[in-house]
């Protein structure tokens, strides 16, 4: 199989398949968070870090005013795109999850699978949280999800799943490379293994992320001191089973409330 070495980000109709087919258990969870956790009526949603906004379209088509941002610029001509296509605003533009300001704020943010460690420093973390709660209303919630670094028990360090539309599927990999843990750095590999009825080709990527344990996660939190954490759960995204974050903890997605 031909081997190319890019940026899977480059590639936004592969990452919507890929990420795009496990779009309902995310949209069904986030509508019972805002059901059970929301304060405030929500008519309004921003996504950072956005991607291909596969999770935006699903919002607009059920009545959600949504915006989103991300650094690539291909993500967001596809986000863009099928949002015109299908008669909405082309409201995700490009721009730093750190650095932003929303022409008009939201009443949710979400950020869902794991974007939140591609920022490098605990100083982009924090402008992060300044951004998102600059870009909420009051009472506002963030749900954020992300891996954290388990300090008891196994880790998983590779997955891999299918998926397909029509006559494309992809096959996704995604491992760990390395862990610095002083200088909190995982690199992680990750493939795109195309099948079409003509050719097959895969493509490789290796990225960096931001390693938190459950308590550098909650002492970041505590330190930036905009949210209140009012619950957690994990991937399964069971709004009935919340989960204590201790050292045990992988998947983890956070229900954060403005303050």
């Amino acid at each position: 199989m031909e081997e190319i070495q890019g940026h899977i980000y480059d590639y936004p109709k592969y990452y919507d398949l890929v990420y795009g087919s496990d779009w309902k258990a995310e949209y069904e969870f986030l509508l019972k968070v805002i059901d059970r956790y929301s304060k405030r009526t929500v008519k309004s949603l921003f996504e950072p870090a956005c991607g291909t906004g596969r999770l935006m379209i699903k919002f607009a088509q059920s009545g959600f005013r949504v915006a989103g941002n991300d650094l690539n610029a291909n993500a967001i001509d596809f986000c863009n795109d099928r949002l015109e296509r299908h008669g909405y605003p082309r409201s995700a533009f490009v721009g730093d999850m750190s650095d932003f300001k929303l022409p008009k704020r939201a009443d949710l943010a979400f950020n869902m699978i794991n974007s939140f460690r591609h920022l490098p420093t605990e100083k982009s973390a924090e402008s992060h949280f300044k951004c998102i709660a600059n870009a909420l209303n009051k009472d506002g919630l963030y749900v954020l999800g992300l891996h954290l670094t388990p300090l008891i028990g196994d880790r998983v360090e590779k997955e891999s799943w299918p998926a397909r539309r029509g006559n494309l599927a992809v096959i996704s990999s995604l491992w760990s490379e390395s862990i610095d843990i002083k200088n909190r750095n995982e690199k992680v590999g990750m493939s795109f293994d195309i099948y079409t009825p003509t050719k097959s080709y895969r493509i490789v990527d290796e990225m960096d992320y931001r390693i938190y344990t459950a308590k550098q996660m909650i002492k970041l939190l505590e330190r930036v001191n905009l949210f209140q954490l009012e619950v957690a759960f994990d991937f399964v995204y069971d709004v009935d089973e919340p989960i204590c974050i201790d050292d045990s903890v992988e998947d983890v997605v956070l229900i954060l409330r403005k303050k």
